[in-house]
């Protein structure tokens, strides 16, 4: 039994969230490394998601809508969020794509500074976000500014209306400091909306401490809502009166009195839009309530551990094979992935899959490594280490048809 071996027996032995994996459906002899892109399936979602298809909706029908709260589970699922995010009931509401609620957030806080036309977010951001802000500009001629992350804050004056960030950065894992960002935007008169997607499930997240205006995030990855599932949004309560732009008729004050005009709900419900998903909803908020129940010192501390054994495993077995590390190394400052760039990066992630080892790729040179604590055993990181070493020890990378670029990564 090698080092690392070992060390990752004696981890797994203490490790105080290890029942959790049996709440997963996980195929034997899968590593899977990619919990941060789409989570895996609770064993009981198929049977949550099944009673809202045939009791629900089959028996209960148009009735449901009173009968089983499905007009409640926006709210009712927001308020679930609200406590993983720092944030209180009535501020987050479990609605529509993360890309809409972007949309919904920004036109929301140019409302609120009207006398502004700037929106701003540094470069290498997720294009999501970047493409939803340039269609906003289309739209509205407001400015879309994107500059480098170390020029952000003196970029930030008195044309700038909102600042959009990424809390956990895609590729890298690296970790914004909120509350100072959030301080020092707000300073300038701008609002700061944040992008939770890799945050939620993931890292502590204090959005009321913080002082944060307006956040997003999806429900797919740590959430292990699904995949598509609904995302979410928060807006500070002093933000109530904020005038998104989307103003769909679940987002309308009294939306059953079928009125001409459009009036907007109070409160976080103004961010509705259309009809909500409901068996999307229904598979959400499982994986919602699975992650309330889980410690969330215990999970930030095990997510560490995790991707401390990962880069420590890659010095030693990979570290002439030229990988770089393109993660921080300070868990305080690292999300819960961990990555590395390499030329062959796209082959090597394709020769790991045909493995049973799966993570991701992101383009240029980027392999991705989702380290989700809920399911994921020490034992595992060692077990895809060993298993990239080999494929850089064989070259059983270099197959033609692991540099066909397949169209998801």
């Amino acid at each position: 039994m090698t080092d690392f071996r070992r060390a990752a027996a004696t981890l797994d032995a203490a490790d105080p969230l290890a029942a959790w994996r049996d709440a997963f459906v996980l195929r034997d002899g899968l590593v899977y490394l990619d919990g941060n892109s789409l989570g895996a399936l609770p064993k009981v979602t198929a049977a949550r998601v099944a009673d809202t298809l045939t009791r629900a909706w089959g028996d209960g029908l148009i009735s449901s809508w009173v009968d089983a709260d499905w007009i409640g589970a926006p709210r009712r699922i927001g308020d679930k969020i609200a406590a993983l995010l720092g944030a209180v009931p009535g501020e987050v509401i479990a609605v529509d794509s993360t890309s809409v609620n972007i949309f919904k957030a920004l036109t929301a806080a140019l409302s609120l500074r009207p006398d502004r036309d700037v929106i701003l977010t540094e470069t290498g951001n997720f294009p999501t976000d970047l493409y939803m802000m340039q269609g906003l500009a289309r739209l509205t001629g407001v400015r879309v500014i994107a500059v480098a992350p170390e020029a952000l804050l003196d970029s930030v004056d008195a044309s700038v209306a909102a600042v959009l960030l990424t809390q956990v950065h895609y590729k890298t894992g690296a970790v914004h400091d909120m509350a100072a960002l959030t301080g020092a935007i707000q300073a300038q008169g701008a609002l700061a909306i944040w992008d939770l997607s890799h945050s939620a499930g993931a890292i502590d997240v204090d959005l009321n401490h913080a002082r944060a205006d307006f956040a997003v995030g999806c429900g797919y990855k740590f959430l292990n809502g699904g995949p598509g599932a609904p995302g979410y949004l928060f807006a500070a309560a002093r933000h109530h009166h904020a005038a998104p732009a989307l103003s769909g008729w679940f987002g309308h004050a009294r939306p059953f009195a079928f009125e001409d005009d459009y009036d907007a709900a109070p409160g976080i419900d103004r961010f509705q839009c259309g009809t909500p998903p409901i068996i999307g909803l229904a598979a959400l908020e499982v994986g919602v309530d699975l992650m309330a129940q889980v410690d969330p010192a215990a999970r930030r501390a095990k997510a560490g551990a995790l991707a401390d054994l990962f880069i420590a495993a890659m010095a030693s077995l990979c570290g002439d094979d030229g990988f770089a590390l393109v993660s921080p190394r300070d868990p305080a400052r690292r999300g819960s992935h961990v990555s590395f760039a390499h030329p062959q990066g796209y082959a090597m992630m394709q020769a790991l899959k045909a493995r049973d080892v799966i993570g991701d790729f992101r383009a240029p040179d980027i392999m991705r490594f989702g380290l989700t604590p809920l399911y994921l055993r020490f034992a595992d990181v060692v077990t895809a280490v060993e298993t990239l070493a080999d494929i850089c020890r064989t070259r059983a990378w270099d197959r033609p048809e692991y540099r066909i670029r397949a169209a998801v990564t």
